[in-house]
């Protein structure tokens, strides 16, 4: 199974930059890129929280799992 994040997708549906989403969720662009890429470990749920309030989404929006 793989984890996939659709963060990008979201950020689409709101029209909103990863410079503006960082700046208002409060984390480095570069930690939010590595996020949209899938190139992290994990997420704070703090985090997640928070990019869910922006986005005005769900975590499971964001996250997604598929059979490999």
């Amino acid at each position: 199974m793989a984890i996939i994040i659709n963060l990008d997708v979201e950020m689409a549906k709101n029209k909103m930059s990863l410079t503006e989403l960082a700046t208002r969720v409060g984390i480095s662009m570069t930690n939010l890129s590595l996020l949209k890429t899938g190139k992290v470990k994990g997420i704070r749920f703090e985090t997640l929280e928070a990019i869910c309030r922006v986005l005005n989404c769900k975590p499971g929006d964001i996250l997604d799992i598929t059979a490999e």
